[in-house]
């Protein structure tokens, strides 16, 4: 029998094999965690920005302004086609005149110009990016899939009102106009993969 120990077995002395399994578990982890971490900050930051209108993110309103008030903005309304997805999309008017607080409905017209039935979603933004946390919709057909036959047509309405609270803004003090922006994209049944974005009915500015 050899008087000779292994120094990593002598008493006192860590387990390398063991200490190396730790710090492998504890890279797994951190590394599960922020994968974690990034997939919930995704819904966290669409709901910071319905909430505080951030990057130009619109209001979601469940009734109407209480008040009508006397400064008004001029509405335009910007529509954005995927090229993959063989629609035509654009709104019933370039733009409107607006008070603040007063409800206003206006239709997009959506048409499958394509020869199969196809799904699509749209997104949307308010431009400048400050009116965002002011600009309420009732009502919008964004983020619905909306699905058409080839050939079929929707009008699909966008009601919506500025918040009088907008004129407490100094910032906004010299904003006359808002443009309303939505860009439509293909779900299933896409006849092939998203391409570049074409733009529908831009309004002039």
């Amino acid at each position: 029998m050899s008087d000779h120990q292994d120094p990593a077995n002598l008493p006192g002395r860590p387990d390398p094999s063991r200490a190396a399994r730790r710090t492998l578990i504890a890279c797994v982890a951190t590394v599960v965690g922020m994968v974690g971490a990034s997939y919930a900050a995704v819904p966290l930051y669409k709901l910071f920005c319905q909430a505080t209108g951030f990057g130009g993110t619109p209001q979601v309103a469940t009734q109407a302004a209480a008040s009508v008030g006397e400064r008004s903005f001029r509405v335009r309304f910007d529509s954005n086609v995927n090229q993959a997805l063989g629609w035509r999309f654009q709104p019933e008017t370039p733009y409107v005149d607006v008070k603040v607080g007063e409800t206003t409905t206006v239709f997009y017209k959506l048409t499958n110009a394509g020869p199969t039935k196809t799904s699509a979603i749209a997104s949307f933004n308010v431009l400048p990016e400050l009116t965002g946390g002011y600009f309420n919709k009732l009502q919008c057909f964004c983020f619905n899939e909306i699905t058409l036959a080839a050939g079929e047509t929707l009008e699909a309405p966008v009601v919506f009102y500025v918040d009088p609270a907008i004129a407490a803004n100094r910032d906004l003090d010299g904003t006359s106009e808002i443009t309303l922006s939505y860009t439509i994209f293909p779900t299933k049944g896409s006849p092939k993969p998203l391409a570049g974005i074409q733009d529908s009915s831009k309004p002039k500015l």
